[in-house]
C-alpha cells in the first residue's frame, strides 16, 4: 500500500506529485552536497491543491507530505517515494511526523494567533525529517491578518520548507498567496470509481458501496462513513424524510428543530472525547497537582483552551447542519430529474417512493424555489445566523413550494 491509495480517481494528481516527490531528493542530495540545486525540477516550496468537497484536498496534500518525508531503504534502489510503511510516511499520513505541522480551522476562521507559532516554526530547519512541512487545511478560512502572516512565509521561505495550502477554489485563497504556489485541481471520482475503493479497501459489500457511492455522488468521505457507521446512515434516512414532514406549520417547525437538535447532538458526541482529552493533557502538562488544582497563573491558559473547543464545537455543529442540507438538497434534485421526465443517475434510489410522491404533487419550478431555499440557508449559517432561525426558514420555504 502505497501513500497514493487512498486518491480515488485522482491519477494525474498522483504522478505530478510523484514526479515532483523525487526532484526534491535531487535537492536534498544537492543541498547535502552543498552542489548546485538541478536546473529544471518540478519540486516547489508552495503548492495549492484545489477541489470539490469530498475529492480529497486534505488527502492529496498528506500524501505528499508523507511522500517527501518518506525514508524507505527502497529509496536507494530507485523506488518510488512514498511507500507507506517507513516511520516517515507512517508518521506524516497519521499526524505525528515532527516535522509536518498540520493547521485546521477550529471555529469559521483561521485566526492569526493560530498561525503565528506555525509561521515561526515555518523558518526553521527540519528536527528529523528531510523536509519542513506546513499543511492548512482550510486555507479558504484564513482571514486579512492570518492570510497576510502566512503571505510573509510563502514570499521568503526557508531553503527546506514546503507550504501545502487546501481550499475548495482558487477564489478562495488570496491573489498575492496563489501566484507564489503550484496550482493542483483535483476533480470529484466517479461513482464507481468510490464504490470500488470501498470494497478493496473498507471490505464494503459491492451493492452497499454502490448505494453509498450513488447517494454521496463521488464524495469519499462521506461514502465510507456512510458504508461504515449505522449511525450516520439512520441520521441521513432521517434528513431525507424531513420533506414529507413539512405539509403544515406545525410539522416545518418540530422538523426544523429536531434537525437542529440532531446537528448538535452529533457535535457534543464528536467533541466530548476530544475536548476530555486536550483538558487532561494541558492539565498535565502544566503541573496540575493531584485532586485537579491548577498552578497559580494558569487560568489564561485553560480559558483560551476552553474557547477554542467552545468554537471547534459551534463549526463542529454547523458542519452536520451543512452536510444534512447537502442531503436535502440531493433529493429535491432528484425530484426535479424525475419531473423533467430523467432517471439517470439518480442518488437516492432508497428513496424512490417518497421521490415520486413530490414529483407528482408539486411542480419544477417549486422544487427550484425549494432549492434555492436550501442554499439560502447554507448562506445564512455562513454569516452566523442562529442555526433554528435559519433552518426554521428553510423549512417553512419548503412548505410553501
Amino acid at each position: 500500500m502505497t501513500v497514493w491509495d487512498d486518491l480515488v480517481g485522482q491519477e494525474r494528481v498522483s504522478e505530478q506529485l510523484t514526479a515532483a516527490a523525487r526532484d526534491a531528493d535531487a535537492l536534498v542530495t544537492a543541498a547535502a552536497a552543498d552542489a548546485p540545486p538541478p536546473e529544471a525540477s518540478r519540486m516547489t516550496h508552495a503548492w495549492l491543491f484545489t477541489g470539490p468537497p469530498g475529492a480529497g484536498r486534505d488527502q492529496a496534500a498528506r500524501a505528499f507530505a508523507a511522500a517527501l518525508q518518506c525514508v524507505s531503504p527502497d529509496r536507494a534502489l530507485g523506488g518510488a517515494p512514498g511507500c507507506g510503511f517507513c516511520d516517515g510516511c507512517h508518521t506524516a499520513l497519521i499526524g505525528t511526523h515532527a516535522d509536518v505541522t498540520t493547521v485546521a480551522a477550529v471555529g469559521s476562521e483561521i485566526l492569526v494567533k493560530d498561525m503565528r507559532d506555525t509561521v515561526r516554526k515555518s523558518f526553521t530547519a527540519p528536527a528529523n525529517g528531510r523536509w519542513q512541512i506546513i499543511l492548512v487545511e482550510d486555507a479558504e478560512r484564513l482571514n486579512e491578518k492570518s492570510a497576510n502572516a502566512v503571505l510573509k512565509a510563502v514570499e521568503e521561505p526557508a531553503p527546506r520548507t514546503v507550504w501545502l495550502l487546501c481550499a475548495p477554489s482558487l477564489e478562495d485563497v488570496l491573489p498575492t498567496i496563489r501566484s507564489r504556489c503550484r496550482h493542483l485541481n483535483l476533480s470529484t471520482p466517479s461513482v464507481d470509481a468510490v464504490a470500488d475503493m470501498l470494497v478493496r479497501r473498507e471490505g464494503v459489500e459491492p451493492d452497499v458501496a454502490a448505494a453509498v457511492a450513488r447517494a454521496t455522488q463521488g464524495h469519499v468521505d462521506r461514502a465510507r462513513r456512510l458504508a461504515t457507521d449505522p449511525a450516520a446512515r439512520e441520521r441521513r434516512a432521517a434528513v431525507l424524510k424531513l420533506p414529507l414532514r413539512v405539509e403544515d406549520i406545525g410539522g416545518a417547525l418540530k422538523a426544523a428543530q429536531e434537525l437542529v437538535d440532531a446537528a448538535a447532538e452529533d457535535a457534543k458526541q464528536l467533541a466530548e472525547e476530544m475536548d476530555t482529552k486536550e483538558t487532561e493533557e494541558l492539565k498535565a502538562a502544566l503541573g496540575a497537582v493531584q485532586g485537579g488544582r491548577m498552578p497559580r497563573g494558569t487560568a489564561g491558559v485553560v480559558k483560551d483552551l476552553e474557547d477554542m473547543q467552545k468554537r471547534r464545537r459551534t463549526r463542529t455543529q454547523r458542519d452536520s447542519l451543512d452536510l444534512a442540507l447537502t442531503d436535502l438538497t440531493s433529493f429535491y434534485r432528484d425530484v426535479l430529474a424525475l419531473q423533467l421526465g430523467s432517471r439517470i443517475a439518480i442518488a437516492n434510489t432508497d428513496s424512490e417512493d417518497a421521490l415520486e410522491r413530490l414529483a407528482r404533487g408539486s411542480s419544477p419550478e417549486s422544487t427550484l424555489r425549494r432549492i434555492e431555499a436550501i442554499a439560502a440557508c447554507r448562506k445564512a449559517l455562513d454569516r452566523n445566523v442562529a442555526p433554528l432561525l435559519a433552518v426554521e426558514a428553510m423549512t417553512m420555504a419548503l412548505r410553501a413550494g
